[in-house]
């Protein structure tokens, strides 16, 4: 645990140094929001309809331009060889630069997503809906978005194959994201939606972390 809380402690000081790393992050997915309303138009009954949708894919995006530098700096410098070497669990290892990646990035997300909703004019019904859904699905954006990351690292082009690998497995986290806004928008309950992407992160924070530590070893190696 005590490699756990220095790895956390050291991404996080880090991501703070750096921080134009994930200002950049919340810059795409400000300026990706706001671009919609001048693309279809400003009818504020078109832009609540959509409002939802758009929120998560500019969200997965920007989540998405952050991930090839969860290890690579780690690989670079050859402190991953080093907590190999040393027999370090890389299970924690994984979930400690895990929730670094969703502190530093999942984070901001959620809470810019209640400012931008107002500019695609997302009713106020779904404002905390909005919020909840993207609370329970960022983790798993981020452990499926790590797990990428390791199977294509030290690759050429390993950004492009990361988005080919990881694009297609968030599409489930999209659809019940957008589901659950949209049903409390619609007065339907929104907790069946809810409980399906607590379950996504659920049945990822038990696979992830293993699937990302076995790949680590195979690209140290």
């Amino acid at each position: 645990m005590s490699v756990f809380t220095a790895l956390l402690s050291r991404d996080l000081k880090l991501a703070l140094r750096q921080s134009a790393d994930s200002l950049t992050v919340i810059a795409f997915f400000a300026i990706a929001t706001v671009l919609f309303p001048f693309g279809v138009g400003p009818e504020a009954e078109v832009l609540s309809r959509i409002a939802a949708g758009v929120v998560w894919v500019a969200a997965l995006l920007a989540a998405l331009l952050s991930l090839d530098r969860v290890f690579t700096v780690d690989f670079e410098d050859g402190t991953l060889d080093q907590l190999l070497l040393n027999g370090q669990s890389m299970t924690l290892v994984v979930l400690a630069k895990v929730i670094a990646h969703w502190l530093t990035t999942g984070v901001p997300l959620i809470i810019m997503s209640p400012v931008l909703a107002v500019t695609l004019q997302l009713p106020a019904e779904g404002y905390g809906t909005l919020v909840l859904a993207l609370l329970l699905g960022t983790p798993t954006v981020s452990l499926v978005g790590a797990l990428g990351a390791a199977l294509v690292l030290g690759a050429r082009r390993g950004g492009v194959l990361l988005s080919l690998l990881v694009l297609p497995l968030y599409i489930p986290v999209l659809i019940f994201g957008t589901a659950a806004v949209e049903a409390a928008l619609t007065g339907m309950p929104s907790a069946p939606m809810l409980s399906i992407l607590g379950g996504f992160a659920l049945i990822a924070v038990t696979l992830c972390p293993f699937g990302t530590a076995a790949a680590l070893r195979q690209a140290a190696e």
